[in-house]
């Protein structure tokens, strides 16, 4: 008679949970910093939302930085909350910041700041949209 544990669905799933495991600690070793980053805003906040960004520089720790959106937000007033609270956060001395067309924000390190990722850890302003570019 088998047991709950040890049927077929379950070692499915847990084979499934392991490879994503794989897969996410894999897609560590694989990022590419930059010294530049594009954030491309784009549409309109549809609710009260965040974007929650992750700044991890080379050989270093993740910092991470909420943004509130409020409901209605569009796409250049968000690139201009974006760009002033990476100005907040991380001061000058850091990265430069600035926003560029509108709807834009660049990222760009200063000084002997390594080359960074970043990327959008969640973003729950439904209807505006994030892309990020390696420049």
């Amino acid at each position: 008679m088998r047991t709950p544990s040890h049927s077929p669905r379950r070692a499915a799933r847990t084979l499934a949970s392991l490879l994503l495991l794989v897969l996410l600690a894999a897609s560590t070793a694989w990022a590419s910093p930059s010294n530049k980053w594009r954030l491309q805003m784009s549409g309109h906040a549809k609710v009260d939302g965040e974007i929650e960004l992750s700044f991890t520089p080379k050989g270093g720790t993740a910092s991470s930085v909420v943004v509130p959106v409020a409901k209605g937000t569009g796409e250049n007033a968000a690139a201009r909350l974006v760009r002033d609270t990476l100005k907040a956060t991380f001061g000058k001395d850091v990265y430069k910041v600035e926003t560029d067309d509108g709807e834009d924000v660049l990222v760009k390190k200063r000084g002997s700041t390594p080359d960074f990722e970043i990327i959008v850890v969640r973003n729950t302003a439904d209807g505006l949209r994030i892309s990020l570019d390696r420049e």
